[in-house]
């Protein structure tokens, strides 16, 4: 293989990965968004329960509320980890594991945040 067609080989990987690291910083920006629109949401909502249920119908909202939000929320984002930190194992970018150790501290705290 001539030294032209390594680089050129190269290039694309490497493109490949740049464009792949833009889609998923979008995605994650995407998914502050609407984590923020659900917040926005569920204070709306608890503003408008306080007004007009009583307490029991609260209690059992928010119970609710935070099972479904913990479980659909954490389930992704350790998925998510999980998938990235096999990916490294896999391909012996061993030095990559820093950025898998952060992406499990995050999932600790999403469950702990959604727990309380």
């Amino acid at each position: 293989m001539s030294k032209s067609s390594k680089t050129s080989d190269w290039d694309s990987l490497w493109s490949e990965y740049t464009q792949l690291l833009k889609k998923w910083t979008e995605d994650l920006e995407s998914l502050q968004r609407t984590s923020t629109e659900v917040q926005e949401k569920y204070r709306e909502v608890m503003a408008k329960a306080l007004k007009e249920s009583s307490q029991k119908t609260l209690n059992e909202f928010q119970e609710n509320w935070q099972k479904a939000a913990s479980a659909a929320g954490a389930a992704a984002v350790k998925q998510f980890g999980e998938t990235w930190q096999k990916s490294i194992v896999d391909s012996g970018l061993g030095q990559l594991k820093t950025y898998g150790d952060v992406m499990a501290k995050f999932v600790e705290t999403w469950q702990k945040m959604w727990r309380q």
